[in-house]
C-alpha cells in the first residue's frame, strides 16, 4: 500500500494535508530513513515513524477562563467541561479552549507536561459534548494516565438521548472505526483497517412519541475510546443521538396527540447539540494508586429535555 494511505489509517487524527506537509518537512521516516514521497510503496514489516514538531510557544496562551473543578491535587485535575468548549487549540479554535484555561489555572509548568501542543491532556471529548475530563499536571501523572487509557483501564460512562429504542435492555456494539475517505471530518465503521472499538449500551428509559416514534435514555460505557465512538456506534445501530449534526438523523414524527408530546417534539427538534454527557469517570491515582471515581449530573439543557420526555407515556418499553 501507499505510504500516505497507511499513515492515514494508523494516525486518523492527522488530516491528509497535515500529513503531506509533514512528509515535505522530513518528519516521516520509513525504516529509519526520511521519506517525502506519499506514493512510496510499503511492504509488510516496514516501520513508519511520524514526528509531530513541538508547538510554537506563542500558539498556547494562558486565558483566565472559569473552570468547574471537581478535584485537584499536585498530580492531576478533574474538570466538568461545559458544552461548547474545545479541549485543545486547533484550526478554527486557537483560543478559549480548556488548555488555555488550564495554562492560566495551573501555571507555566503545565506547558511542559506531555511534550505536545496539548499540555496535560490525556483524553478529550467533543466540543459540544459536556462532562468529565482528567488532565495531568506532572509528567509522571501524564504517563500513568496514558498507560491506563491505552490498557482500557479507565471507567467512562456517558449518558445520552437517542432517537429510537434498542431491541434489548443491554447490548454491546463492536466495529472498527476509521476516518471516512469521503469526508475527513467524519468517522465511520470499516470492515478492514481502522481501530477496534467497543461500546456497552444500557437502556435506562424509553419514551413514546405517538404510536411509532421512540426516544431512549441510554448509558454508554466505553471499553475503548475512539474519536466519535459513541456517536458512530449508535448511529450504526439505528440509534442516532438527538441533536447530532454529523451522525444524527431525526425521524419524521407523527402529529402530537397531547400538549406534552408537542412540547417534547419541539424540544427534541430544536436541541442545539448532540445529547451526550460524560457522566462518570474512574481511574487509578498515578501516585497513591487509589481508585478515583467522579460523577457529573446532567447539565441544564439535557436535564430540561429529559424532564419533558418523562412527562410522556413510558409504557412503550423495548
Amino acid at each position: 500500500m501507499r505510504l500516505d494511505r497507511v499513515a492515514a489509517q494508523l494516525i486518523p487524527e492527522i488530516s491528509r494535508s497535515r500529513l503531506k506537509a509533514l512528509l515535505a518537512e522530513g518528519q516521516v521516516r520509513v525504516n529509519g530513513r526520511p521519506e517525502d514521497d506519499p506514493n512510496a510503496r510499503l511492504r509488510p514489516g516496514d516501520r513508519i515513524e511520524v514526528t509531530l514538531p513541538a508547538p510554537v510557544a506563542g500558539d498556547l496562551r494562558p486565558e483566565a477562563i472559569a473552570l468547574d473543578i471537581l478535584y485537584e491535587d499536585a498530580s492531576l485535575i478533574v474538570i466538568d467541561k461545559p458544552a461548547g468548549m474545545v479541549v485543545h487549540p486547533a484550526a478554527g479554535n486557537w483560543s478559549g479552549t480548556l488548555v488555555n484555561a488550564l495554562l492560566a489555572h495551573c501555571g507555566e509548568s503545565l506547558a511542559q507536561v506531555g511534550g505536545t501542543g496539548r499540555p496535560g491532556i490525556v483524553h478529550r471529548i467533543d466540543k459540544e459534548t459536556s462532562g468529565l475530563l482528567v488532565a495531568a499536571k506532572t509528567e509522571q501523572a501524564h504517563r500513568s494516565l496514558g498507560r491506563q487509557f491505552a490498557a482500557h483501564a479507565i471507567t467512562r460512562v456517558y449518558t445520552c438521548i437517542a432517537w429510537g429504542a434498542p431491541k434489548a435492555q443491554s447490548l454491546t456494539i463492536t466495529g472498527n472505526i476509521a476516518r471516512s475517505a469521503a469526508d475527513r471530518k467524519r468517522m465511520t465503521i470499516v470492515r478492514e483497517g481502522g481501530k477496534e472499538a467497543t461500546t456497552h449500551v444500557e437502556l435506562l428509559e424509553c419514551f413514546a412519541l405517538g404510536r411509532s416514534a421512540r426516544v431512549s435514555l441510554l448509558a454508554c460505557r466505553l471499553e475503548t475510546g475512539r474519536t466519535h465512538q459513541i456517536r458512530v456506534h449508535l448511529s450504526h445501530k439505528g440509534l442516532p443521538l438527538v441533536g447530532d449534526p454529523v451522525y444524527g438523523h431525526a425521524p419524521r414524527l407523527p402529529p402530537a396527540r397531547t400538549k406534552e408530546e408537542a412540547a417534547a417534539q419541539a424540544a427534541l427538534s430544536a436541541f442545539p447539540r448532540q445529547a451526550l454527557h460524560a457522566g462518570v469517570l474512574g481511574f487509578q491515582h498515578p501516585v497513591s494508586h487509589k481508585p478515583m471515581r467522579f460523577e457529573s449530573v446532567l447539565p441544564a439543557d439535557l436535564a430540561h429535555l429529559l424532564k419533558l420526555l418523562q412527562k410522556l407515556d413510558k409504557s412503550a418499553g423495548i
